[in-house]
């Protein structure tokens, strides 16, 4: 029998967290609550969890230093972030800082369960691919066991969600996706209104990624449309 999915929800409403707790435990998960930003972020630097709900106002620390900090110490642990509906600079923020998801106050629990489930949903498809567990692509290699990239030879630290979206574009070379196909095939939904989502990734991909983001090699933008990831022919050539 597996553990179940532990899940650290930093958030000081108590209302919500409770409410959050509540929804999460009846399904499966294992739910653990921070009020405050500083113990919330000692706590998941210090024990192990499977997604982390973080709010962006905390008492304490920030839910956006959090997030920075995290990014830096776990890159692979994927973050939810909660903002307020008004903040979209912080919603912003919060992508640029490596949240995978977000959702804006006041939400539905449903919508969150949604988001949740859609996360472990995208993990255990990746982790149980029946595909090559390297994939080589010119400079760009990558390992779905380690889940590590290297390009050119030299090791990029992405998020879990980053790791994700290179992952699906080198699996499907020369095929274009829109954002919204890509917000199903990898966020695990499609809403709009969530389509910048994608255009942050892609860029702190690109900065991670590129020799020059303003000319990319691998994350390839086919205007009116969407992005693709070249071909190996492509690629043998550029």
């Amino acid at each position: 029998m597996t553990s179940p999915r532990r899940i650290l929800v930093v958030e000081d409403d108590p209302d919500i967290s409770a409410l959050v707790e509540l929804h999460l435990t009846d399904i499966g998960f294992e739910v653990r609550l921070e009020a405050n930003g500083q113990s919330g972020l000692d706590r998941a630097l210090g024990q192990a969890f499977d997604l982390i709900i973080l709010d962006i106002m905390l008492p304490g620390v920030d839910g956006l230093e959090i997030c920075r900090r995290l990014r830096t110490e776990k890159p692979g642990l994927p973050i939810l972030m909660l903002t307020a509906r008004t903040t979209e600079l912080d919603r912003v923020l919060g992508l640029e800082m490596g949240a995978d998801d977000y959702l804006t106050k006041p939400f539905s629990v449903r919508e969150l369960v949604a988001r949740v489930k859609a996360i472990f949903r995208r993990m255990e498809v990746f982790d149980s691919q029946p595909e090559p567990s390297r994939l080589v692509h010119g400079p760009v290699e990558i390992d779905t066991d380690s889940r590590r990239v290297l390009i050119e030879g030299e090791p990029v630290e992405l998020t879990a969600r980053e790791f994700d979206l290179l992952t699906f574009f080198a699996r499907n070379p020369g095929r274009v996706f829109t954002r919204g196909q890509l917000l199903d095939k990898v966020w695990g939904y499609s809403h709009e209104g969530y389509e910048h989502t994608v255009n942050t990734h892609i860029n702190r991909l690109r900065r991670k990624l590129e020799a020059d983001p303003s000319h990319p090699r691998f994350i390839l933008t086919v205007w009116g449309v969407g992005y693709r990831f070249p071909t190996i022919e492509e690629l043998s050539t550029s």
